[in-house]
């Protein structure tokens, strides 16, 4: 399983419930690594995203017992999105927020494609820094590009002692 995220210079993903930064190309990017996968969502990064990706398999993790969307998988547990994707290709399935659901399905992850942005816009969700986490290394790291005059890379993390990409 894989998680795929923009994240600003400290980490932060967003503020009040959204992007504090789009860049065009990690959207493109972004499209191009999941078309065809499995994304695994929270309900406030789906109501972010206001209806299921095409051409991808849609999970969603929520408490609320009443949410419910045509063209989407709703779970109200991790064991419930685990026996979702069981019979699908670890390989095709992201981790695509937000926060909390970022944390709870990274220790089930292998690779993490990170966007880093080199701004510090304010945040109030905020993903784990893999710099420091003890069982993540650096596997890839993109040239720096720029897009409306903010810089940003492509990178790929690997868990240890797993397969890369």
């Amino acid at each position: 399983m894989n998680i795929i995220a923009a994240v600003n210079s400290d980490w932060g993903l967003g503020f009040d419930g959204t992007q504090s930064i789009v860049i065009p190309e990690d959207r493109r990017r972004f499209k191009e690594l999941t078309d065809g996968g499995v994304v695994i969502t929270g309900r406030k990064t789906f109501e972010d995203l206001r209806k299921p990706l095409p051409n991808r398999k849609n999970i969603i993790l929520t408490r609320d017992r009443s949410f419910q969307v045509d063209g989407a998988f709703v779970a109200y547990s991790i064991d419930e999105v685990l026996a979702e994707i069981a019979d699908d290709d670890p390989n095709r399935v992201f981790v695509i927020g937000g926060g909390e659901v970022y944390r709870l399905f990274l220790s089930r992850c292998t690779v993490a494609y990170i966007t880093k942005i080199e701004s510090a816009p304010q945040s109030d969700t905020f993903f784990p820094d893999l710099d420091v986490l003890p069982d993540w290394s650096l596997e890839q790291r993109g040239e720096i590009l720029e897009s409306a005059g903010v810089r940003y890379s492509f990178l790929v993390y690997n868990k240890d002692g797993l397969d890369s990409i």
